[in-house]
């Protein structure tokens, strides 16, 4: 039960983060020559994700929602402290706030998940 429940926290992290991103990207990311298109890869990465970590039970998906958040949240910290390729953030919108929400939510459900998958595995 714990394992389907972080399952959907994980999914949810994911489509929250690929959702800001597709809102930004039609707001203002289009225009911006490297920001935009890499707006649109984490569109795309976070459904590919959320659907493989619904559909297949194994570490990968889990690890891959990890890895998004992370390096998602690493990009926009670099942009709010030294700018990211001419992009300078200021944390002062929802989306902002929204997407560090997703994008945290992406690596601790991860890492719960991957730890319930261990936990159960050394049970078995």
């Amino acid at each position: 039960m714990a394992g389907w429940i972080l399952r959907l926290l994980v999914v949810l992290g994911l489509l929250g983060s690929a959702w800001v991103h597709l809102v930004v990207w039609l707001d203002w990311a289009s225009s911006t020559p490297v920001v935009g298109p890499l707006f649109l890869v984490n569109v795309v990465a976070g459904v590919v994700i959320a659907v493989a970590v619904l559909l297949w039970r194994s570490w990968p998906p889990a690890l891959a929602a990890i890895g998004f958040g992370a390096a998602t949240l690493l990009a926009y910290l670099l942009s709010v402290t030294v700018g990211f390729f001419g992009v300078q953030e200021q944390f002062a919108t929802s989306e902002e706030v929204w997407g560090v929400i997703t994008e945290a939510g992406c690596i601790v459900f991860g890492a719960a998940l991957l730890a319930v998958r261990d936990r159960r595995r050394v049970a078995a």
